[in-house]
């Protein structure tokens, strides 16, 4: 059978790609005749239900929020995720799942890798390894977005987080830095232990060396890393010439710190960050950082969903898409 998809469905019988999609599945809230119609027109056009998926299940699994909620990198994924679900005629559902609530993140899970209907792209951002538990044994097509377990294997797009930094770090010693301090996140997520790897490695290839007095751990939203960044600067520390970033709202954060104690950016300090945030063009000075494709992570997801549906494997495979040097205002050439 030719690959018949919901829309098509859609425009032979009038009805909307939602009540297609409930009537197909057998869901409640579709009345007899209606369902029936659907069914039919199914039929005809040479639908297969057994070997087709009807709409992809966004789930952002939100642990703290302290990641997600300030960022907009999950945006962008989405939007990527709704272009290439255009292309491939597939309607989209939004999962919010509370990781907090054990219980309930549970119970969630179970309904959505037992439902056959829907593939799922699930958001890893602020996944521990636990978590991924709740997912063992999905039976629908499962792709995770910047996110992996170490323990089982699963379909993963993820950022090149190591070799990212490493090239960020590498870009501040070409422009003449030797003192070069970290700020890292005190909420810690898969992510960035890689990048502080990227930073030492970066360091350690320079022979140069590693101060602890220039790590500085900060909260994870911009008012929790400007309070942490303040209350550090208050001890009044020797500053490195510049700082590498875990992400660009920690960075915002000890900016605007570092700014009202008069500490200069670039003059005194440089800082480059990591991810470019729709506010980093636009920060006092502009932002240094890498671009990560988070659009483009959300599009290859929705593909990867769609090959191994035409042509299944019994493997999986993580895929590293590489981040993009965006150069602004805010490092100083020292040499």
């Amino acid at each position: 059978m030719r690959n018949v998809g919901v829309r098509e469905i859609s425009r032979k019988t009038g009805f909307s790609p939602a009540t297609v999609s409930n009537a197909l599945n057998r869901k409640r809230g579709v009345n007899k005749e209606t369902a029936a119609i659907i069914l039919r027109a199914a039929r005809e056009l040479g639908y297969d239900r057994s070997n087709h998926i009807t709409h992809i299940n966004f789930v952002q699994a939100r642990k703290t929020g302290e990641i997600l909620d300030e960022g907009t990198f999950h945006m962008g994924v989405i939007k990527g995720v709704e272009r290439a679900a255009r292309e491939h005629d597939l309607s989209i559902i939004f999962t919010n799942m509370e990781l907090g609530d054990r219980q309930a993140a549970a119970r969630e899970a179970r309904e959505i890798v037992n439902d056959s209907s829907s593939a799922v792209v699930l958001l890893g951002t602020e996944m521990a390894e636990e978590d991924y538990d709740l997912f063992r044994g999905a039976k629908s097509p499962f792709v995770v977005v910047d996110g992996w377990s170490d323990h089982l294997f699963f379909e993963c797009i993820v950022t090149s987080n190591e070799n990212s930094a490493l090239r960020a770090v590498s870009y501040l010693i070409k422009m003449g830095h030797r003192e070069i301090g970290y700020i890292a996140g005190s909420y810690r997520i898969k992510n960035f232990p890689l990048r502080e790897r990227g930073y030492r490695r970066a360091m350690r290839e320079a022979n140069l060396p590693v101060n602890p007095n220039f790590r500085v751990e900060v909260g994870t939203t911009v008012n929790t890393a400007y309070e942490s960044m303040k209350a550090w600067l208050a001890t009044n520390p020797v500053l490195p010439t510049a700082f590498f970033v875990e992400n660009d709202i920690m960075a915002l954060g000890c900016m605007r710190a570092m700014t009202e104690r008069g500490i200069k950016i670039p003059e005194d300090v440089s800082v480059l960050g990591f991810d470019d945030l729709s506010f980093a063009s636009i920060s006092n000075p502009p932002l240094t950082t890498m671009r990560v494709p988070n659009g483009e992570m959300g599009e290859l997801a929705v593909k990867t969903i769609v090959d191994r549906m035409r042509s299944p494997r019994d493997y999986t495979s993580v895929v590293h898409l590489s981040t993009t040097f965006v150069e602004r205002q805010s490092v100083l050439r020292l040499v």
